[in-house]
C-alpha cells in the first residue's frame, strides 16, 4: 500500500497492537505524529521531557505486559532518552524508541545539520539490543515490526528505529508484515524432568520467584506449583506480585532478612525462576543456598553467574513452570517446613516495621487499606521505599509493583503515569522531595491528560538516603544534600493538581482516601520531619 513515512510508523505500531505512545513533537518527527493523529487509532501522550517520555513507556510496558513506546527528535531529544533506557535495560523492559535523524543527504556527513547526532546509532547501540536506521521509506515498517520483535523475544530489552524526516515525508508503497509468533524457548524436557524429581524428593523445598516471573505471566504457574508442593515462596522487589503477599506460603521480598534467609539456607532444594540475583536481593551475594540450586531463566548468560547452579534449565519462566506441574507427580515435603517458612515470614516483617515507628506504619497500612487491589505501587528511590515501600507495603496482583530497578533517583512519577495510563487503573507513587523535583514538570502531563495518580511526597528537605550515609561515613559532616524546596502543594495546584500538607497519619489516610475516590491527580505532601524518626538503610557494600 502507498503511504508517507510517517503513516508507515503509525501502520506498524498499529500491527504491533500499541494503544499509547509517549514524547514530544519535533521538526524530526512531526510527520508521523501528524500520521498518528490523522488515524486515530493511538493515543499520543505528551510528555514534558523525553527522558520522562523514556520512564513512562517503561512503566506502560511493565504494568501492562505490552510495547512501551516513545517518539523522540534526533539529537537532543534521543540523547534525552538514554536515562530511561538504561533503566528499561537494568529492569528488562520492551520499550522501543522510534526517533527521527537528519536528511537523508547529510546523514553521517558531519556538516552541521539541525539536531545532527552523527553518533547517535552507536550512543543507542550501548543500551539497546537491536538499532535499526531506516534508509528506505519502504523500509519503515519492515525495521519496526522487526526491531519489536526482537526486543520482546526472551529476556526483553529496549531497542531503537531511527529514520531520517525526508523518508517520514516521502510516499512509497510500503509492506507492513505482521509480528512474528513468540518462539516461547521451550525448556528441554530432560532438564526440567531432573527438576522436577528433585523437588519430588525434597523435603524443605522453596520457591525463589524473579522479575522473569512476572514479565512471563507465570505467576499463577508459580502459585500452583507451590501450592503442591507446599513450598514457601521467597520474591525479589522486581518479582512482588506474582504471588499474593496476603497467601499463606509467600514469604514476600525478605531474603535479606534474618529468618527468611535461614529458610533459605536450610532449604534442600531452591528453584529460582526468572531472576539474576542481584545484589540488593542477596546481600551482594552473601546469601547462601545450602541445598541444591535449580535456575529456570529465559536468558542462559545468568545462570550460573552469581551462584553455583546443580540443575539449570534455559527456557520462558511460564512455560518451564507449567511443565513441572505436569511432571511433579508426588510431594515428599515435610509438613513442618511451611509452618516454619510463615512463622520466619512474620517474624521478619514484625522486625522490620518495628525499625519504622508508629507513624510509618500506620501511613503504610492507610495506602493499602485505601489503594484498590489493582492498583499500580511505584516506589521511586528514597527513604520510605528503601525501608517500607519495596519491602513490607503488601502487593497483591501481578503488574501492580514498580521501582527504579537501577535505583536511579527520580524516575518514579513519569513511571507511574505510564503505569495509570496503561492500565487504567489509579497509580499511587511514594517519593522523596529530591527526587521528586527531577521530574516535577510532569504533574503537567498528568493534568493534561487526566491520568489518576496519587503521590505520597515525603519531604524532608534533601536527599535523605544520602545525607544518612553521609552524616554516618564521614563523621557527620554533608554535602549538597540540603535543598530549597517549593511549596509543593501551592506548585502542584498551580497546574491543576489537587493537593495539600500532612504531617501526622490520621490526616494522611483522610487526605488519601479522598485523593484515591476522586480518580484525579493528586499530591500530598508529607512532612517527614514531623514523623518519628527512621532507620536508614546501610550504604552498599558496607558493613
Amino acid at each position: 500500500m502507498e503511504m508517507t513515512g510517517g503513516e508507515a510508523v503509525a501502520c506498524a505500531l498499529e500491527t504491533l497492537g500499541v494503544r499509547h505512545v509517549f514524547g514530544i513533537v519535533s521538526v524530526h518527527n512531526l510527520p508521523i505524529y501528524d500520521a498518528i493523529a490523522r488515524r486515530g487509532t493511538i493515543t499520543p501522550i505528551s510528555v514534558r521531557h523525553e527522558q520522562a517520555a523514556a520512564h513512562a513507556a517503561d512503566g506502560y510496558a511493565r504494568a501492562t505486559g505490552e510495547l512501551g513506546v516513545v517518539i523522540a527528535s534526533t539529537g537532543p531529544g534521543t540523547t534525552n532518552t538514554m536515562t530511561g533506557l538504561f533503566e528499561a535495560s537494568f529492569a528488562s523492559s520492551p520499550v522501543l524508541l522510534v526517533t527521527g535523524q537528519i536528511d537523508s543527504r547529510y546523514l553521517g556527513k558531519a556538516k552541521g545539520f539541525l539536531h545532527e547526532a552523527e553518533h547517535q546509532r552507536t550512543m543507542l547501540s550501548s543500551l539497546c539490543r537491536r538499532v535499526d536506521t531506516v534508509r528506505r521509506t519502504e523500509d519503515i515498517g519492515r525495521a519496526i515490526v522487526a526491531v519489536a520483535d526482537s526486543i520482546r523475544a526472551g529476556r526483553p530489552q529496549p531497542g531503537a528505529v531511527e529514520i531520517p524526516i525526508d523518508q517520514q515525508y516521502r510516499r512509497a508503497e510500503v509492506v507492513v508484515p505482521g509480528p512474528q509468533a513468540d518462539s516461547s524457548y521451550v525448556p528441554d524436557t530432560d532438564a526440567v524432568a531432573k527438576v522436577a524429581a528433585a523437588l519430588c524428593a525434597a523435603t524443605r523445598p522453596v520457591l525463589w520467584a524473579g522479575g522473569g516471573v512476572v514479565s512471563s505471566g507465570a505467576g499463577p504457574a508459580l502459585v500452583a506449583l507451590a501450592e503442591r508442593l507446599s513450598a514457601p515462596v521467597v520474591t525479589t522487589v522486581e518479582g512482588r506480585g506474582s504471588i499474593a503477599e496476603d497467601h499463606p506460603l509467600c514469604l514476600g521480598a525478605l531474603t535479606t532478612s534474618p529468618p527468611v534467609e535461614d529458610v533459605v539456607s536450610s532449604a534442600d532444594v531452591v528453584l529460582a525462576v526468572g531472576t539474576r540475583f542481584q545484589g540488593s536481593s542477596t546481600r551482594n551475594w552473601s546469601l547462601s543456598f545450602g541445598g541444591t540450586l535449580a535456575h529456570l531463566d529465559v536468558d542462559p548468560a545468568v545462570i550460573g553467574r552469581s551462584y553455583p547452579t546443580a540443575l539449570p534449565v534455559v527456557g520462558d519462566a511460564r512455560i518451564g513452570l507449567e511443565l513441572l506441574l505436569s511432571t511433579v507427580d508426588r510431594v515428599s515435603t515435610d509438613p513442618a517446613h511451611a509452618e516454619k517458612a510463615r512463622s520466619a515470614a512474620l517474624t521478619a516483617r514484625a522486625d522490620a516495621r518495628t525499625q519504622l515507628g508508629e507513624d510509618h506504619c500506620q501511613i503504610m497500612d492507610a495506602i493499602r487499606r485505601h489503594a484498590p487491589r489493582e492498583s499500580v505501587i511505584v516506589r521511586d528511590a528514597t527513604v520510605p521505599a528503601y525501608l517500607w515501600g519495596d519491602r513490607l507495603l503488601p502487593i497483591l496482583q501481578p503488574r501492580t509493583s514498580m521501582r527504579p530497578a537501577s535505583a536511579a533517583i527520580g524516575p518514579g512519577l513519569p513511571l507511574a503515569l505510564g503505569a495509570a495510563v496503561g492500565s487504567g487503573r489509579p497509580a499511587v507513587l511514594i517519593a522523596g522531595d529530591g527526587g521528586f523535583m527531577l521530574h516535577v514538570g510532569e504533574l503537567a502531563t498528568a493534568v493534561q491528560h487526566d491520568v489518576p495518580v496519587v503521590i505520597c511526597l515525603f519531604n524532608d528537605r534533601g536527599y535523605g538516603v544520602l545525607r544518612g550515609i553521609q552524616a554516618r561515613q564521614f563523621e557527620g559532616r554533608t554535602t549538597g544534600v540540603d535543598l530549597t524546596t517549593p511549596d509543593f502543594p501551592a506548585l502542584a495546584t498551580s497546574m491543576g493538581v489537587q493537593a495539600s500538607r500532612v504531617s501526622d497519619p490520621a490526616e494522611f489516610e483522610s487526605r488519601f482516601r479522598d485523593a484515591i475516590a476522586s480518580g484525579q491527580p493528586a499530591l500530598l505532601d508529607i512532612d517527614l520531619l514531623a514523623l518519628s524518626p527512621l532507620r536508614f538503610p546501610r550504604p552498599a557494600g558496607r558493613s
